[in-house]
């Protein structure tokens, strides 16, 4: 992987993130990392980690093995009008934009690249985003090397492309269901007594520590339930009382509201 050359057409936010995330894993040297944006200023810190920053698109591709396209779901069109000419054939597309479909960029670069679309969530910054990924006219050995890069930055899976409108739901909105939850708790804390500051760090570890007790063990969440709800206890008085006053439907339907938004515009 050192020996790949890697563009990143778009030094927003995630763009800057995912760059930060692949120098930080040592999966990729920097000075083989290239960034774009128009204002370079405002990637003067990714330059000072050694990762090469150009305002020219162009100029980015030329030579890339892997070109990210970290950009406005209304710029794809127009980038990709700007790079093609300057891509090698045997190039990786990865796309980040929502709504952009594989059946897009094959039509916007009027050739056949293996390309990906990839949908990481805000916990990219930190190394822990849930990546859902999918991929056309890609080998499996593309397959597994994009793996690879987003495994650096978190956890990533490859999934049928029909599927990416649900994955933009549960992982990239889940975050903020998630961070909401940890708000209401610590709102809760409050009100039995702790400051705040104290009730949100107790709320977000608590969080924390429920999610690896999935991802290490692998058990279902009720399982995980079972262990602290006693007869009679007060953790059950607890949860039975949330759904009195409908939780689990609350959050249900607020993932169907977002699954339509994202299908009807």
């Amino acid at each position: 992987m050192n020996n790949k050359k890697i563009a990143i057409i778009g030094g927003g936010n995630l763009g800057q993130a995912i760059a930060k995330g692949l120098v930080a894993s040592e999966i990729i040297e920097a000075a083989n990392l290239t960034v774009t944006r128009r204002r370079l200023k405002l990637i003067q810190n990714l330059s000072d980690l050694g990762i090469n920053t150009i305002s020219d698109n162009s100029e980015a591709v030329d030579g890339a093995d892997i070109i990210f396209l970290a950009v406005k779901p209304y710029q794809v069109e127009s980038i990709i009008t700007e790079i093609k000419d300057a891509v090698n054939s045997d190039a990786i597309i990865i796309s980040l934009a929502t709504g952009v479909s594989t059946a897009d960029l094959q039509n916007y670069f009027d050739k056949q690249l293996a390309f990906f679309l990839a949908m990481p969530n805000t916990a990219v910054a930190i190394g822990e985003s849930m990546t859902c990924i999918a991929a056309l006219n890609a080998s499996e050995e593309q397959e597994k090397l994009v793996l690879t890069l987003f495994n650096q930055v978190g956890q990533a899976l490859i999934i049928p492309e029909e599927l990416m409108s649900s994955a933009t739901v549960l992982a990239a909105c889940g975050i903020a269901y998630a961070l909401r939850f940890v708000r209401a708790a610590t709102q809760g804390g409050i009100e039995i007594g702790f400051g705040s500051d104290l009730a949100l760090k107790i709320a977000a570890q608590t969080v924390k520590g429920a999610a690896e007790l999935l991802i290490q063990s692998g058990t279902h969440p009720e399982q995980e339930i079972d262990k602290v709800t006693t007869p009679r206890g007060v953790t059950i008085s607890g949860l039975n009382e949330m759904e009195h006053q409908g939780f689990s439907s609350s959050l249900i339907k607020g993932l169907i509201t977002s699954f339509n938004k994202v299908q009807n515009g």
